[in-house]
């Protein structure tokens, strides 16, 4: 077995409590304005904001560092009509059939349809795919492991990333989601995780009030000391 090679680790300045504790809220107080939008403004979003975000959701961890993802963002408005066109065909069959009475009412809500104009309106939309192969360098070919989760992770840093910058998002998810992988031209052992829309909001933007309801932090984490 090969034996790893180590280097300094660096990045983590040391802060005292109090320090700590006002960056944490400070993270805290952005992320609690994010919001799931579906209104929004056709404004361009410059390529680098969005490689930026790309970049800063590469630098998640993931099984035995093989990095198992790979992202597609795509500006191109006739690119951007095909995926609008084969989501609400998908939409259309899951609305109309495959979810349960339950699941129809879980999202009511939320007031989503069968109707993604968003997916043409916004500047960008970013396909997420999920290697089941790979490596720590493009070319190899070898098993990749906790795939769901590693993808996940990264997807959430690049959520947060675009947040941060100012921008606003939705994860789109239709099922199936294999036309993304044709329309993205991405080979058969890449599997779509999550087709997220970006760009600013609309200036007439709104989100349901059923979005607004959190846990709070004594529902969501029990603290044994």
């Amino acid at each position: 077995m090969k034996q790893p090679d180590y280097t300094p680790l660096t990045g983590y300045p040391e802060y005292s409590e109090q320090e700590m504790l006002v960056r944490a809220r400070s993270v805290f107080d952005v992320l609690a304005t994010r919001r799931t939008i579906r209104d929004f403004s056709d404004k361009p979003v410059p390529r680098a904001i969005i490689e930026t975000c790309i970049a800063a959701a590469g630098t998640a961890p993931s099984g035995a560092n093989h990095q198992p993802w790979h992202f597609v963002a795509i500006s191109n408005p006739a690119l951007k009509r095909k995926i609008r066109i084969a989501a609400e065909a998908e939409e259309a069959a899951f609305y109309t059939g495959k979810a349960s009475q339950e699941w129809l009412d879980a999202l009511s809500p939320l007031g989503t349809d069968t109707q993604k104009p968003f997916l043409e309106t916004a500047p960008w939309l970013i396909a997420v795919f999920a290697q089941k192969r790979g490596g720590e360098r493009v070319g190899m070919d070898k098993k990749n492991y906790y795939v769901t989760e590693s993808v996940g992770i990264a997807t959430g840093m690049l959520i947060t990333a675009l947040h941060t910058a100012g921008l606003g998002t939705l994860t789109h998810t239709p099922a199936p989601m294999n036309f993304l992988r044709d329309i993205c031209g991405r080979p058969k052992n890449e599997k779509p995780f999550v087709l997220l829309v970006t760009g600013y909001p609309a200036k007439d933007a709104v989100v349901p009030k059923h979005a607004l309801i959190k846990k709070s932090i004594g529902e969501i984490a029990t603290f044994e000391v």
